[in-house]
């Protein structure tokens, strides 16, 4: 049914389509059998593809990646989608109207989305009220952090510990985002030592409300997928250093080489999409072969598919996450790509989806 929409909804401007989604999701969360309704469509359940990572039980692996929920609004409504966790975010300690517009594009022929969002938000501490129930969802809910737009490098940390102050109650998981491509020198913080500093702050600040009686968080780290190998190799190994959890690979890419001929290609942001299926993926197995055996890895970038999920976790992810995915195949896709998992389990001889966990990185 979707796809037959899909033409109507995609000749209307792509803010105002995510707004009125939201506002729709809010009326099925508002209403018990609303809810009730979504998950009798959209839920599939199956013990093969539970998954426990961080102590946290996942009931899929497939989760919805930062960016759609982006002032924790709709979080339980998404759970009733299928989602087997959501995150969201990225929240900043101040809210910010992010960059002008217009700064979202679609491009139907590849499948692929380029934004320029520039982490718009309301600030972390009303997104803290949203989250005041989170323990009651169904599925684990991450909160993805980023400093606000105005702050420079050098106080960065001070931002993001902001956010962990106002935040770390309540969330089941943390992300540190410094790979986002539309805020100015975010990208900066990847720099080993800049990394290093910013992760101690991070954590000092977690240990410091964990005196204060908040149960113990993992943090994750999400890298963008422009890193050369040594820089990869170096943020990886730096991260798990400093105590990091677990890496999210990848963020959106600066590289138009998949859509050079498309007029849009131009337009400044974040590429996302069928274009980063392949590149993305081989992130995952590379940064599993460097640190798979020390943290677990949740792999993001073009997946459209059962198949797509797959060969991420082939290559070392323990979860996926699907975003630009589901503007394309609809509601549906959690449910349709679960289905896929399963068969393609079957096809392979495995019994749980645990033991798919990097057997192509070994």
């Amino acid at each position: 049914m979707y796809q037959l929409i899909r033409k109507y909804l995609f000749q209307q401007d792509p803010e105002e389509i995510h707004e009125k989604t939201i506002h729709a999701l809010k009326l099925a969360e508002d209403s018990a059998p609303g809810k009730t309704l979504l998950k009798m469509i959209y839920q599939l359940r199956d013990e093969r593809l539970e998954t426990n990572v961080w102590g946290l039980k996942f009931p899929n692996p497939v989760g919805l990646a930062a960016g759609f929920d982006k002032n924790a609004e709709v979080y339980h409504a998404l759970g009733a989608l299928g989602f087997g966790f959501v995150e969201v975010g990225t929240l900043t300690p101040q809210g910010q109207p992010g960059n002008p517009k217009p700064r979202l594009f679609r491009l139907p022929e590849h499948q692929a989305v380029i934004n320029r969002m520039g982490f718009n938000n309301l600030g972390a501490y009303l997104a803290s009220q949203h989250l005041v129930d989170f323990a009651y969802s169904d599925v684990p809910i991450g909160i993805n952090i980023g400093k606000n737009k105005v702050t420079p490098n050098e106080e960065a940390a001070s931002d993001y510990s902001k956010c962990m102050d106002m935040l770390y109650a309540y969330g089941h998981y943390f992300v540190i985002n410094i790979s986002s491509p539309n805020t100015p020198n975010l990208r900066d913080l990847q720099e080993t030592e800049s990394l290093r500093v910013l992760v101690r702050a991070v954590r000092e600040k977690a240990a410091d409300m964990e005196m204060r009686g908040v149960k113990k968080k993992p943090i994750l780290l999400k890298v963008a997928p422009d890193m050369s190998d040594e820089q990869m190799h170096d943020v990886v190994h730096a991260a798990v250093e400093e105590g990091i959890s677990g890496i999210i690979a990848t963020n959106t890419t600066l590289s138009r080489e998949a859509v050079a001929n498309h007029p849009k290609a131009d337009e400044a942001g974040g590429l996302s999409g069928k274009p980063l299926t392949e590149r993305s993926t081989a992130w995952v197995k590379q940064i599993y072969q460097e640190v798979g055996d020390k943290v677990p890895i949740v792999g993001v970038g073009g997946i459209y598919t059962g198949e797509d999920a797959y060969n991420k976790i082939r290559a070392g992810a323990s979860l996926v996450q699907v975003y630009t995915g589901m503007i394309y195949q609809g509601p549906g896709i959690v449910k349709q790509i679960n289905k896929q998992l399963l068969r393609l389990m079957e096809r392979d001889g495995f019994s749980h989806i645990s033991e798919v966990v990097g057997v192509d990185a070994k």
